[in-house]
């Protein structure tokens, strides 16, 4: 085992974590600014968005983008995503050319331009592909590979601790595993059932995914499965701080003083700024639009909301509107004043479009 007690850390490989919280891959979501944010704010491992296996696709400028890992502290996580044995082999080479320092394989990802390329969680209808699959990527590099999964194709169909045995013995130094089947995406409550089952099957470590959006889930889950770390997905879009709150409660047994307003915005400036910078002032104001719209359906207002009348509804079509970098900090700015958040009178959206 290489977590043998509550206060040890997981490794992959010879890679040792800070600790138990790990950001979960999302496409269009975990990109560079967003995994940088949320290193900083705690996560002791992020993963990135998943990159197509096929090289001949990298040319876009979203695989570009999504292959950019400058400036980033390791270990870099790489996810790619793919059906092909081979061509999932040659892209975990050249990912590591590029500077990843872990591949991550996609096995769990549920939507369905994925599966119809037999990729993602459609390949746990085809055990002897998978097989197959981590037999080549684990010998291709020399770093290592860790999978992602679900619990199963379908409720008919939970091959999960099939699928970890193997795992381990091709060599897989981690095990992340969403505990839903692809047949339910998001829908419904995630089950921790097989989680714990497939902990107590493999000595690898293994990673609880799904509805983990509380440090109070993230201990509850950790006691229940007996997995060695949580990772974090859909809990972290607009909450990046989710990940030292939960190590604060695992590590004190209470939850941490909320984020300030003072803070929430210096975290969304600097996420901004993170997004302005790599994307451009076109593209980055664009992507800010759904970060926005996640720290607003999480962290506003600061206070009471019956204190305001202004809903995130009408402050996301605002924002929305903005036609410059400089609009969009305005506009933190006064989403987190002190007079707009405590004096109960309406925000001047139309001033700040105008700005």
């Amino acid at each position: 085992m290489l977590v043998d007690s509550q206060t040890a850390m997981p490794a992959i490989g010879q890679h040792r974590l800070t600790n138990r919280v790990i950001l979960a891959p999302m496409a269009g979501v975990t990109d560079r600014p967003f995994r940088q944010l949320c290193r900083r704010l705690g996560a002791g491992l992020v993963v990135s968005e998943m990159v197509t296996s096929d090289p001949s696709l990298w040319h876009t400028r979203k695989s570009r983008l999504r292959l950019d890992h400058h400036g980033e502290p390791g270990p870099r996580s790489v996810q790619i995503a793919g059906g092909d044995a081979d061509m999932l082999a040659r892209a975990a080479q050249l990912n590591v050319e590029h500077g990843a320092e872990i591949v991550d394989i996609n096995m769990g990802c549920p939507a369905k331009k994925v599966c119809n390329k037999a990729a993602g969680s459609a390949l746990l209808r085809d055990e002897r592909l998978v097989a197959q699959i981590l037999e080549r990527v684990v010998a291709a590099v020399d770093v290592p590979v860790t999978l992602k999964i679900r619990t199963g194709w379908c409720a008919n169909s939970r091959n999960g601790e099939r699928i970890a045995k193997m795992a381990e013995s091709s060599g897989i130094q981690a095990l992340a595993v969403h505990g839903r089947t692809r047949e339910q995406r998001y829908q419904g409550d995630a089950e921790y059932d097989t989680i714990a089952a497939i902990k107590s099957q493999v000595n690898i470590p293994v990673f609880a995914n799904g509805d983990i959006d509380s440090p109070a889930k993230a201990r509850d889950v950790l006691d229940y499965t007996g997995a060695d770390a949580v990772m974090i997905g859909r809990g972290a879009q607009g909450n990046p701080w989710i990940f030292a709150q939960i190590n604060y409660f695992l590590r004190h047994g209470h939850s941490a003083v909320p984020p300030s307003a003072a803070e929430c915005r210096q975290v969304m400036h600097h996420h901004l700024a993170g997004l302005h910078e790599f994307y451009g002032d076109t593209m980055g104001m664009r992507i800010a639009r759904k970060h926005l719209g996640w720290y607003l359906d999480k962290h506003y207002p600061a206070t009471d909301r019956s204190k305001s009348d202004v809903d995130a509804k009408a402050l996301k079509k605002a924002f929305n509107a903005l036609e410059s970098t400089a609009q969009q900090y305005r506009f933190v700015d006064e989403l987190f004043h002190h007079d707009v958040v405590h004096s109960g009178q309406r925000m001047a959206l139309d001033g700040i479009s105008a700005a």
